[in-house]
């Protein structure tokens, strides 16, 4: 029990100065009560808008982005484009040779990642909740994650305008708006919450639980301290999950 101890007084935590750009598209098939296209936009892990192919109406989910953006702007954009990721889901399911029997996704995640004037920028579609073909930035080609994936690869790359208009928005348009967003939202976004933590055994013998919850911003980092030193030995750090507040738990 003395181990126990000496770990919970050494709950560390650190907070981690990164700010994220990103968007979640996500093209269903087979799922009758639910909208066929639903895209949401994120800022620093908080959501910023919804929208989808029912109501056909983006709306602002975080309150200090209104005035920043007028929401019909985003409703056009994805009024325009979310035939094409519904026709997606269809021509990927014919790769896999599967039929309109069962339920499919199509989903793309792409966005960008400013930390202390560094930047980083991702874009990449799944199916069905695996990876199926991504952008490497740095040769401006697309990566195939499965044979599946080879005909999208060929295809795209034969346009190779197509990849580098993505680059183009990851490592420019992408920031810009990082930046314009953090300006803005800066009392939200750069607020610092610390976390409520709760340490849980069930019996002497049993692990030793940390609970962080209710802190912001979402790159908290958690680490276990035994004796002053760092204890990374059979330490699982669990899933960041979103709580209802905007704040974050883990």
């Amino acid at each position: 029990m003395r181990s126990v101890v000496l770990l919970l007084l050494g709950a560390h935590l650190a907070y981690a100065g990164t700010h994220t750009y990103q968007y979640f598209y996500t093209a269903a098939s087979g799922l009758p009560n639910f909208p066929k296209f639903v895209a949401v936009g994120m800022v620093n892990g908080e959501q910023i808008n919804y929208y989808d192919s029912s109501t056909m109406e983006a709306v602002v989910k975080a309150d200090w982005v209104k005035g920043i953006v007028n929401p019909t702007e985003w409703k056009n954009i994805w009024l325009g484009s979310q035939q094409t990721y519904i026709e997606g889901v269809k021509i990927v399911m014919n790769r896999y040779n599967h039929s309109d029997v069962g339920v499919h996704t199509w989903q793309l995640m792409y966005g960008c990642e400013l930390n202390d004037g560094t930047t980083q920028g991702y874009f990449q579609f799944g199916y069905d909740g695996e990876d199926f073909v991504s952008l490497d930035k740095n040769t401006v080609t697309w990566t195939a994650a499965n044979p599946q994936a080879v005909i999208t690869k060929h295809k795209w790359e034969a346009n190779r305008a197509i990849a580098e208009q993505q680059k183009e928005y990851l490592e420019n348009t992408c920031i810009e708006w990082v930046k314009k967003y953090v300006g803005y939202g800066k009392d939200t976004l750069e607020r610092k919450v610390s976390p409520q933590v709760s340490l849980l055994q069930k019996d002497p013998s049993s692990p030793v639980t940390c609970h962080a919850t209710g802190f912001y911003p979402s790159g908290v980092k958690i680490s276990w301290m035994k004796n002053g030193q760092d204890h990374d030995e059979d330490v699982d750090l669990g899933e960041l999950l979103p709580n209802e507040d905007g704040t974050f738990q883990k």
